[in-house]
């Protein structure tokens, strides 16, 4: 198969793909499917979060294409199955955003990004079959912190939801006390279980990501502590000789220079 053309040409990406997948192709792209691809997904998916977190332009763009040939690889192995291919796969999503933009493809008028909003999930309400729940599309297999903030948001839209952000400050020392108080090991999950829902609710009121928050909080962990390890071996000594005083101390430190 001769691709020639436009490398910049999503056409040729289709072609390369399915280049990859022909009997005379790669050993490893012709035995993937569905299944065995997840994990890679999942890994391009962060690759990509991590290079937004690093506000990496290139990298980004790069990642974005390996994301993007996860796509066409899934499509392409749906298209061999005689399910779907890529064509059917930017139909659907042009025709999705068409029609639940009416106030930029239609005559429907919208004041601001709230009504827009409003907008969205009377369109989504009504695809929905009769009786399905507002959660049901929800992946279950989501990051659970992102699942939290998801339906609660999702639960917001239609009401369910604080009338003020005091209301959701005042839940989290209850859920902690609730924990303190737990003397039963099944009881401590459940409690502790609730303690980050309601702080899932909390930044989610404060407009923050918590999974993006949480990964920033790692990282400042990972560098201090890297730190911490890298004086030591400059002073030879050993981290784990040092008292927790004197450990602490060199955290500190740490936490002043980065």
């Amino acid at each position: 198969m001769a691709l020639g053309g436009n490398l910049g040409d999503f056409t040729t990406l289709a072609l390369i793909i399915e280049r990859l997948r022909a009997p005379d192709g790669c050993p490893w792209d012709r035995q993937q499917t569905h299944a065995s691809l997840k994990g890679n997904l999942v890994e391009e998916l962060y690759e990509v979060l991590d290079a937004i977190d690093k506000g990496d332009s290139a990298k980004l763009c790069e990642e974005l294409g390996d994301l993007l040939m996860q796509v066409v690889l899934h499509a392409r192995i749906a298209s061999e199955a005689g399910e779907f291919d890529i064509s059917d796969v930017v139909r659907g999503i042009s025709e999705k955003l068409i029609r639940r933009h009416p106030h930029v493809f239609g005559n429907s008028r919208v004041a601001d990004a709230g009504e827009v909003v409003t907008s969205w999930e009377k369109l989504k309400r009504e695809e929905r079959e009769p009786g399905e729940s507002l959660l049901s599309s929800v992946p279950r297999n989501m990051p659970s912190l992102a699942y939290s903030q998801t339906i609660q948001r999702r639960a917001a839209r239609v009401g369910f939801d604080w009338k003020d952000i005091e209301g959701v400050m005042e839940k989290i020392p209850e859920e902690f006390r609730e924990l303190c108080e737990a003397r039963e090991h099944e009881q401590r999950v459940r409690e502790f279980g609730d303690l980050l829902f309601a702080l899932a609710n909390l930044a989610r009121w404060m407009d923050i990501d918590l999974e993006g928050a949480l990964r920033g909080a790692n990282e400042r962990f990972r560098r201090r502590f890297s730190y911490m390890e890298e004086e030591c071996r400059k002073r030879g000594i050993l981290l784990s000789q040092l008292s927790f005083e004197e450990q602490n101390k060199l955290w500190e430190e740490a936490k002043r220079q980065i």
